[in-house]
């Protein structure tokens, strides 16, 4: 691991020509419900099995809710074999530290009723 990387540093590489691989570690759920534009979704607890869909970045930036289990992925995917030339972060304070745009891939509240009841 690289080290820990500021939210609005984050923002910055992700408008630049060769924006980074953006990793949420959380689980499918909370990722539907708002997430980075143009992140992955790797739960945390699939991470070891699915770290080699991320030989070909050249920079790794993972997130979670606070900032503290995306230090462990970013651990996680460093120590990988396929990923030792790679930069990889973890982006401080998590989503909760993050000001900019979101995106969602959930049912809006105008689509109908979350429950059949």
């Amino acid at each position: 691991m690289d080290g820990e990387i500021s939210p609005s540093t984050v923002a910055d590489l992700h408008e630049s020509d060769a924006p980074p691989r953006i990793v949420d570690i959380r689980n499918p759920t909370a990722f539907a419900r708002e997430h980075i534009p143009e992140s992955v979704n790797i739960p945390f607890e699939e991470l070891p099995d699915r770290v080699a869909e991320l030989t070909d970045a050249d920079r790794i930036i993972t997130v979670c809710p606070h900032g503290q289990a995306s230090v462990q992925a970013a651990r996680l995917i460093g120590s990988y074999e396929g990923t030792t030339d790679c930069q990889v972060e973890s982006m401080e304070g998590g989503l909760t530290a993050w000001d900019g745009p979101l995106a969602s891939t959930t049912q809006s509240a105008d689509e109908g009723p979350e429950a059949p009841f």
